[in-house]
This record gives structure tokens, sequence and C-alpha cells, in this order.
């Protein structure tokens, strides 16, 4: 199996759909040893299926637009919460869990466990490399939870 995986999506141009990138780059800095890897993408839909296969664990880490929370507010969720494509029109389309049960069904060995980190973004249109404070002020909080996330993979890997 491949190490455990860290998938930080977004975009980094797009205010704060940068989150996922700046994310990954703080997490770059620390000595995370040979059993974790950590990934920025600005990719989705079948891309992802090669990323996540042979992987035993992953964290998704991006921005949502839920509605249900302030811009900032750090969402914690395994990956079946989110709602299954209605529409294939192309690969750009399909959400996390469609490429996954796709993978699944192409005979790849995809991950049992994935859970989801995502911050309640408050734009993710404009065309900037600046998130907007609330999303900024979630960055500490959230770099605390993927490393616990990642420390108690890691020594759920060693017993």
């Amino acid at each position: 199996m491949k190490p455990i995986l860290v998938l930080c999506l977004g975009n980094e141009v797009l205010s704060d759909d940068r989150f996922g990138a700046e994310i990954a780059e703080q997490l770059s800095r620390d000595n995370l040893g040979p059993n974790v890897e950590v990934l920025f993408v600005s990719a989705a839909g079948f891309t992802l299926v090669d990323l996540l296969a042979q992987r035993h664990s992953v964290l998704i880490v991006d921005t949502i637009l839920t509605g249900q929370g302030a811009p900032g507010t750090i969402h914690y969720f395994p990956i079946g919460k989110l709602t299954p494509s209605k529409n294939l029109v192309n690969s750009h389309q399909i959400n996390l869990p469609t490429a996954i049960e796709f993978g699944r069904k192409m005979g790849y060995v995809m991950p049992e466990d994935i859970q989801v980190l995502a911050v309640e973004a408050q734009d993710v249109t404009t065309l900037s490399e600046r998130m907007t404070a609330p999303v900024v002020s979630a960055i500490p909080d959230s770099l605390s939870r993927v490393r616990a996330w990642i420390t108690a993979k890691q020594n759920i890997s060693q017993t």
C-alpha cells in the first residue's frame, strides 16, 4: 500500500479556494516521515482515481459552500456524507464519491478510510491569490486537526 495521503484540493488563484494550497504548503515544512504524503492538486473527477488508489487512509482538505455555517467554519466528516453526482456530462463534473466508486468498479483498490476537512468559504469566484479573513483565520485550527489526524493514523499503522 502507498503512504497515507493528505490530499489538498483547490485553485491557487480563486480567493478562498486557495485554502488547500496553503495547508499543503505549510504541511510540507513538517517532518511527517516516509508513511505520509501531502499533495496539492487543482483537479477533480477521474484525475483523482490514480491518486487515491492503493491507499489505506486519506484526508481530503478543501473549501466548501454549504450555507450551513459562517465563512471560516471547519467541517469534518466522512466521505459518505457527500452526495454523488446526479449528472455525468464530463470528467470534471463527477465528485469524489463518484470517482471512488468508479475506481472500485475499474478494479482499483480504493481507500476505505476517507475523511474530509473542509472550511466554509466566503468567496471562491474572485480571481485573487488572497483568501478572505474568515478562511485565513481557520488555517491554524485546520493545521492542528490535520496534524492530529496524521499522528492518529501513524499510531494505528505502528500497532
